[in-house]
């Protein structure tokens, strides 16, 4: 059970570090136009 939840852990950090060109896949858009979605400020 124990490697169930560090696969959960394992899958979420790496989609996590390559959410930019995962998301470009998904949503058919520019790598570059999502990096800077995904690093524009919030405020």
């Amino acid at each position: 059970m124990l490697w169930v939840i560090l696969l959960v852990v394992v899958v979420a950090v790496l989609a996590y570090r390559f959410r930019a060109p995962l998301l470009a896949k998904i949503l058919g858009q520019d790598r570059s136009r999502i990096d800077r979605q995904l690093n524009r400020r919030k405020d």
